[in-house]
């Protein structure tokens, strides 16, 4: 392993940093007051233009996305923007490109960059401290975040791919399949052995109702994947979506799953969560029978961060977030069983 791994996260951002300010040299313009947002699966910075615009640098995770899957998501991005949805424009290179591949003194492997305008407005909330709103803010916010959805769902029907346009699937196999795309997650070391033996089970279960489920045009599709009130901007009632890393081919279900998962402790949950869908309808068909999956999708959702966890025990975010994101999955494992066991029993 390169010693960079063996740093910590503080230590790497700083090496990122100037990676970031060597690829800032492939765009146009002088830029200045590099600063680091966020350092997760990606390193976020800001970084102000002598134009005076202020602007957004990824510098990207090693090997997580092929050059064709990153070009795909930011065309797609691209093609949200056109259609009116409000996601950060891309601002291509000096030569036209929309990302770039740098080396940097410090870092082991050239690393993907590409460069975003900067979105204004504020986060909804946060996967570590919850909502910025009240309980009647909290169901306006998700009554406009499930419209969103619906949109983007919408517009991925009638969208015309590129040539070569690919990314990763989060189906049943990129879930819970043998070799997960975030990890397998029943591996996790801190599992005990009665919490494994729950996802476990909850996995063969989900198994069988995805393949009951299917997959089509009006189920599935390009989705975010992480629709958390994170990536959701609010300005003057207005909502914004960032940071589609991790958007690919899946259930229009997973995301809507996504958008509640951290918040089921909110004492106006029962109100989001019928805030969501309504919003979602006013825009597109919910079928009653798709709805009535979301706790099928929040147990899968929650095998994802376990997954990421898994396979990233040594960032200080698993440290810090592991044992709630296992005390969490089993709660909705547990609540989707029980929830499948009703349902059979009725039938």
């Amino acid at each position: 392993m390169s010693d960079f791994y063996r740093l910590s996260d503080e230590e790497q951002a700083v090496r990122l940093t100037e990676l970031a300010r060597v690829a800032l040299q492939r765009w146009p313009g002088d830029y200045s007051a590099v600063t680091l947002i966020k350092y997760r699966e990606n390193a976020v910075f800001s970084a102000l233009g002598s134009d005076g615009r202020k602007v957004a640098v990824r510098v990207h995770r090693h090997a997580y996305h092929s050059d064709d899957a990153l070009r795909s998501e930011l065309q797609w991005m691209q093609a949200l923007g056109r259609d009116g949805i409000e996601v950060p424009p891309i601002i291509p290179t000096s030569d036209g490109e929309i990302f770039a591949t740098v080396a940097a003194s410090g870092v082991p492997e050239p690393r993907q960059v590409d460069v975003l305008g900067w979105m204004t407005g504020v986060p909804a909330g946060s996967s570590e401290e919850g909502l910025e709103a009240d309980e009647d803010g909290a169901e306006r916010l998700f009554f406009g975040a499930g419209a969103l959805a619906a949109r983007m769902h919408e517009q991925v029907k009638a969208m015309a791919f590129p040539e070569g346009f690919t990314r990763h699937a989060w189906d049943d196999e990129g879930l819970i399949g043998a070799d997960p795309f975030w990890g397998r997650f029943w591996e996790l070391e801190q599992l005990t052995a009665e919490q494994h033996d729950l996802l476990q089970q909850a996995r063969a279960s989900a198994r069988e109702d995805l393949a009951a489920f299917g997959k089509h045009a009006d189920n599935y599709g390009l989705i975010h994947a992480d629709f958390v009130p994170e990536n959701l901007l609010v300005e003057d009632g207005r909502l914004k979506l960032i940071d589609f890393d991790d958007g690919g081919y899946g259930w229009h279900m997973f995301d809507l799953a996504t958008a509640l998962y951290f918040n089921l402790d909110h004492p106006a949950y029962d109100r989001m969560e019928r805030a969501l869908f309504e919003g979602y309808r006013s825009v597109r068909a919910l079928p009653e029978t798709d709805g009535a999956l979301l706790p099928l999708f929040m147990f899968l959702r929650s095998t994802t961060y376990l997954g990421w966890v898994q396979t990233r025990s040594e960032t200080q975010t698993a440290k810090e977030l592991g044992p709630m994101l296992i005390e969490r999955a089993c709660l909705v494992a547990r609540r989707y069983l029980d929830d499948r066991a009703r349902a059979g029993a009725a039938a």
